[in-house]
């Protein structure tokens, strides 16, 4: 392949904060926003050379939908016709303390009104209050900002030179505890004998590209680590969370007017919390998970459910950025660059027989245990909707057996960049870049749609939540087809 080509590179950004409360997104109850801890916003980066383009725009979202894709996409074509919309790469850094949007029920919503009793049908996470942004008109108020930010950074593309360096910093590690009995959970208590192993390992790299104008100056950077960012996840406030402050540190050094592209890597199994050097929230938490019956201080990092925590991880990441700047000796004003685009049909992962009676008679349960009651505690919340998610994969597999997935693969020079719209386990993504032929392999999860966990098949033996049938639309078949379909497409661009 010879495809060298001048890079022509332009930068956005638009806050997402609005001018109202807002419904808060990632949790199992209701949060409405309380004030604006730190700035959430969409940020694009747009690359164009020879015949190729890309935009590829983080958002500080917990997931992008389809529907809000969709209207992006739409909102943009209508400012930039001349670009393609499916060259545009859209993607979440998973915080929860930022904008819940859209309408209609989860599958597993509509399964539990069916089984609720008349008088009891079961509430829907929906505010009632007029000065909170929610549904259709949150989404929109997305969508908007999206296409601003993707059209803005197209039409500022001027000469650029970029490096490809590599950093180390710790963020991310399992949360997934594994016991000698074979089974796992989410945050499992590891101060128990029958605690085995965290179930998964992590990782500390970070992929980084580092973007200069003509006169060398900075002008952005990208950034992608194997981890969601989730410290702030149960709190009541707008939060960019742990990327926020990351992009703070580093424009104390550079400027406001630094660009920082967040994007996160294979992190469905990952967390900022280590699970063995256990520290507690410093407030109370709705969260059973969270509780520590046998708690002992330990001498570890600040609480990662606060925003000491946030501080810390951003200091970490933003000094190792910092120290590879200081380290770039080669900048380079062309590359091979490639932007392909394409469907991939995974197998929709299936519940048996044995499931779906199973679930049916936990629904069953959980109804009668509550009928003298006008609410249902978290767990008891938490736990119908994963049996309800178990009945609508039952009902949804009568006709359906694949799951379809938006796939982008990227060459740019030295490196590839390829997405994927699942919260996508470590283990699939170190498969990737160990079989990559790139030098560096820049991974991009949920993006371009929301599917859910992907567990290993490992986890799904483990279970729990991230590994129930109900967790995500595909399982571990999927996920090993993924790999392969992934590297081969990579690989062909070498």
């Amino acid at each position: 392949m010879n495809n060298m080509n001048k890079l022509y590179v332009g930068w956005a950004e638009e806050s997402l904060v609005p001018n109202a409360r807002v419904m808060l997104a990632g949790q199992f109850y209701e949060r409405i926003s309380e004030y604006v801890e730190s700035d959430i916003t969409v940020t694009a980066m747009a690359i164009s050379g020879g015949d190729a383009q890309l935009i590829i725009v983080s958002c500080d979202l917990v997931s992008v939908s389809d529907a809000l894709i969709a209207e992006a996409r739409a909102k943009f074509s209508d400012l930039c016709p001349e670009v393609s919309p499916t060259n545009i790469i859209i993607g979440a850094t998973h915080t929860h303390a930022s904008i819940k949007y859209g309408i209609g029920s989860s599958a597993s919503l509509q399964v539990l009104k069916r089984y609720m009793p008349e008088d009891k049908q079961y509430a829907e996470l929906v505010s009632e209050q007029d000065d909170v942004l929610k549904g259709l008109e949150a989404q929109s108020f997305i969508a908007e900002k999206i296409a601003r930010a993707a059209a803005d950074a197209w039409s500022r593309r001027a000469p650029a030179l970029y490096a490809n360096e590599f950093g180390r910093a710790v963020v991310g590690m399992c949360r997934r505890v594994k016991y000698d009995d074979g089974s796992a959970q989410m945050w499992g208590d590891t101060n128990m004998a029958s605690f085995d192993a965290l179930e998964g390992g992590n990782d500390s790299g970070i992929e980084l590209l580092y973007f200069f104008d003509e006169s060398e100056k900075l002008t952005g950077i990208v950034a992608n680590i194997a981890c969601p960012s989730q410290v702030m996840e149960h709190r009541s406030l707008i939060s960019s969370d742990y990327w926020g402050k990351v992009k703070e540190y580093l424009r104390e050094k550079f400027g406001s007017d630094l660009y920082l592209l967040a994007l996160c890597g294979a992190g469905g199994d990952q967390c900022p919390r280590d699970l063995v050097r256990w520290v507690n929230p410093e407030t109370p938490i709705n969260d059973p998970n969270i509780k520590r019956p046998n708690y002992i201080e330990r001498r570890a990092d600040p609480s990662m459910f606060d925003l000491a925590g946030c501080r810390k991880i951003g200091r970490r990441v933003a000094n190792e950025i910092l120290a590879v700047y200081e380290e770039i000796t080669e900048k380079h004003d062309s590359a091979e660059f490639v932007h392909n685009v394409m469907t991939l049909d995974l197998p929709l992962r299936k519940a048996t027989y044995t499931d779906y009676h199973q679930a049916v008679r936990e629904i069953e349960y959980f109804i009668q245990k509550n009928a003298d009651k006008d609410t249902f505690n978290f767990a008891d919340n938490a736990a119908m909707h994963i049996y309800a998610g178990t009945l609508a994969r039952w009902e949804r597999q009568q006709n359906e057996e694949m799951v379809p997935m938006e796939l982008h693969i990227v060459r740019l020079g030295d490196i590839a960049i390829a997405t994927n719209p699942f919260e996508l386990f470590l283990d699939y993504g170190n498969r990737i870049k160990a079989r990559s032929y790139a030098k560096q392999t820049f991974l991009i999860q949920l993006s371009c749609g929301s599917l859910g966990y992907l567990p290993t098949k490992r986890a799904e033996e483990g279970s729990h939540y991230s590994a129930y049938i109900a967790s995500g639309n595909v399982g571990h078949e999927g996920g090993d087809l993924l790999v392969r379909k992934t590297v081969t497409e990579i690989n062909k661009l070498w």
